[in-house]
């Protein structure tokens, strides 16, 4: 389990999208979650990365500049069974 950076739900770690700060600072989305580095999980809805965009929540989680593309790349990237 797992906890939701935008919402604070404890939830599996197969219904959340990891993104990982590297050590050398590039921002990532983690698919395989095993990727070194500062991790920070948000539920896999559209409605969720929105939320997080708007807020600018990875910025400050991973204390690194999140550009809105990366996000807009998120969303592209959820099941449309997701909302």
């Amino acid at each position: 389990m797992r906890k939701c950076v935008v919402t604070n739900e404890m939830k599996p770690k197969k219904e959340l999208i990891r993104v990982v700060r590297t050590p050398d600072g590039e921002i990532v989305h983690d698919p395989s979650g095993k990727k070194s580095g500062r991790g920070a999980y948000l539920t896999a809805s559209k409605s969720v990365m929105e939320e997080a965009k708007k807020k600018k929540i990875l910025s400050r989680h991973l204390k690194a500049d999140v550009k809105e593309e990366f996000y807009d790349n998120l969303i592209k990237e959820i099941p449309e069974d997701h909302s």
